[in-house]
């Protein structure tokens, strides 16, 4: 399987749950140089909220920081 990591020259984000009885862990990297990682369940869901609010589709809209 491929490494779905995000890194500067694959920004992206990635999450991974492997089973319902393990904490989220998620990855995050912007083309505009912002990084971030998070472990848990709640703070995982807040990088993808924030990713998606500031960053990475946001960023094509229009929005968030530039």
């Amino acid at each position: 399987m491929t490494d779905l990591t995000p890194t500067p020259d694959r920004p992206g984000l990635h999450v991974s749950k492997p089973s319902s009885n393990a904490p989220a862990t998620g990855s995050a990297v912007c083309h505009c140089g912002a990084t971030a990682t998070a472990t848990g369940d709640s703070q995982v869901k807040a990088l993808v909220e924030g990713y998606t609010a500031n960053h990475g589709p946001a960023h094509r809209n229009g929005g968030g920081r530039r």
